[in-house]
């Protein structure tokens, strides 16, 4: 029921100032009739309540004005009731003139008080409507960052706000709502306001429209279907300035996130070179030191120290080209230029030249190879999976004590070849397993060994690219030691 009395009242507030005036005669006619009616059956001339009562109806549906319009109407006709004869405005007693003084009073009374009720119920449920509207609105605007999602959101605010159509605009796009999109000429003159100075009116119409300078320099449109009160004015205006701190602050949010993210490049940056800078040191150090011995004391030395000075210029060389293949793969795979045919190949065999390649830096460190019968060809890159299976192996190998044991095997599940890379080093925390595989990540037990945290991200995006997968766990038979496995799709028999 009061769903249903909102829409009668609103539909009597969009009556045009002729309309509400015929509107108020025709209740006043209605009470005529009624009163002659019960004057014809009880013979009673005291029908001034329903005179007054037509006036209060009139009052409240169609305002003040009509009110008292009615109130003057309803005069005239009471006193039809009050002459006697009846039809006739002579030979009124002093009683009757009180009367209809009485009347004229009272009626114009509960015109004027029903009708200012009648506008403070209207402007209560214009407050109460755009209090709603502006909560609604604001809500939304606070909930994103995106500024194209705010100008949408905006521009059908507005349009509800109205009941009718709207829009709004910046340098790049324009949002419409409620309906077709405006005329040309509306966003002609629309963006020739994008490039006016601050300072001029915010407020413009044109061709039936209105628009209004936003703080953001965007400009908010809209076109009522019917005319808007001072009130109903007020809203759109006050949406689109709610609007357009929403869009400042998603920009100032994205600006933010820019720099956060500039300066976090800049940080990884600086660390990139501060740990390049010393693991290339290290190596290049002893390489320096192993040649300069050997060209000045090379014939001092016997073979075996020679032959140890030659092995430590080898495998510190070997050190420096593992660090540079890794940038190089890390920047290949940023770029996307680090391609990765698929064909079958042979895991036995790209696993022995992995062993090979790292016999000299076992040290006391066993290493166990065990691969699966089934598990001997796996769909991918062998070169590129020797890559990751490398960089797996140069980090057991590093983190694994001296005597430690490592133990890489194979298996297959499923429609995919797993390769498992088992060690007995320190292991890493379990809320770190997550990280392993960001770039420059390094978990907390590894920070004292040198190392530039790209080795298991570049694991990771090597074994993508192929279509596999890589992945660590801590091991659950043994107090410490991590477990990395890579998965590629397993080739048809």
């Amino acid at each position: 029921m009061p769903r249903r009395f909102t829409s009668t009242m609103t539909w009597f507030e969009g009556l045009q100032r002729p309309a509400r005036y015929l509107t108020a005669l025709g209740v006043v006619l209605v009470a005529s009739g009624a009163a002659e009616t019960m004057f014809r059956l009880s013979g009673s001339s005291r029908v001034a309540g329903i005179f007054l009562a037509g006036v209060m109806v009139a009052a409240y549906l169609v305002g003040s004005g009509p009110g008292y319009f009615a109130a003057a109407i309803s005069f005239g006709i009471y006193n039809f009731y009050v002459a006697d004869p009846r039809f006739t405005f002579d030979d009124h007693t002093p009683e009757d003139w009180i009367v209809l003084g009485a009347f004229a009073a009272v009626a114009v009374l509960m015109g004027n008080l029903t009708g200012r009720l009648r506008d403070e119920a209207k402007r209560s449920r214009a407050r109460a409507r755009a209090t709603a509207v502006l909560f609604e609105a604001t809500r939304e605007f606070s909930a994103s960052n995106d500024a194209g999602l705010i100008q949408a959101r905006l521009a059908e605010h507005l349009a509800a706000a109205v009941r009718g159509q709207a829009f709004v605009l910046d340098a790049e796009a324009v949002c419409a709502a409620g309906g077709e999109p405006p005329p040309p000429t509306v966003l002609s003159a629309a963006r020739a306001r994008l490039g006016e100075v601050a300072g001029g009116p915010r407020h413009r119409e044109a061709a039936g429209w209105r628009t209004w300078a936003m703080a953001d320099g965007g400009i908010a449109g809209w076109r009522a279907d019917r005319p808007l009160d001072d009130d109903e004015e007020a809203l759109p205006r006050i949406l689109a300035d709610a609007g357009s701190g929403a869009i400042a602050r998603a920009q100032l949010a994205v600006a933010k996130a820019e720099a956060e993210g500039r300066a976090r490049t800049e940080d990884l940056r600086n660390a990139l070179l501060s740990s390049i800078s010393h693991d290339l040191r290290t190596p290049l150090a002893a390489v320096l030191a192993s040649a300069t011995s050997l060209q000045e004391f090379g014939d001092r030395f016997d073979a075996t120290t020679r032959s140890d000075l030659i092995a430590t210029i080898q495998e510190e060389a070997e050190r420096l080209n593992t660090f540079v293949t890794n940038l190089l793969n890390m920047t290949r795979l940023e770029s996307g230029a680090l391609g990765a045919p698929s064909a079958a190949f042979d895991l036995a065999e790209v696993v022995g030249r992995v062993r090979r390649r790292f016999e000299k830096l076992y040290g006391r460190r066993s290493i166990a190879c065990t691969l699966g019968a089934d598990a001997g060809v796996a769909m991918g890159d062998p070169v590129l999976f020797e890559v990751a299976l490398a960089n797996v192996m140069e980090n057991a190998v590093r983190y694994s004590p001296e005597g430690g044991a490592i133990a890489v095997s194979s298996a297959r599940r499923g429609g995919q070849v797993v390769v498992q890379v088992t060690d007995e080093g320190p292991g890493v925390l379990e809320a770190e397993l997550g990280k392993l595989f960001d770039k420059f990540y390094r978990g907390s037990g590894a920070r004292r060994t040198p190392g530039t945290g790209l080795g298991l991200s570049i694991v990771r995006g090597v074994m993508q690219g192929m279509g596999g997968q890589a992945h660590a766990e801590l091991r659950a038979d043994a107090p410490s030691g991590l477990v990395v496995s890579l998965s590629l799709p397993a080739a048809a028999a």
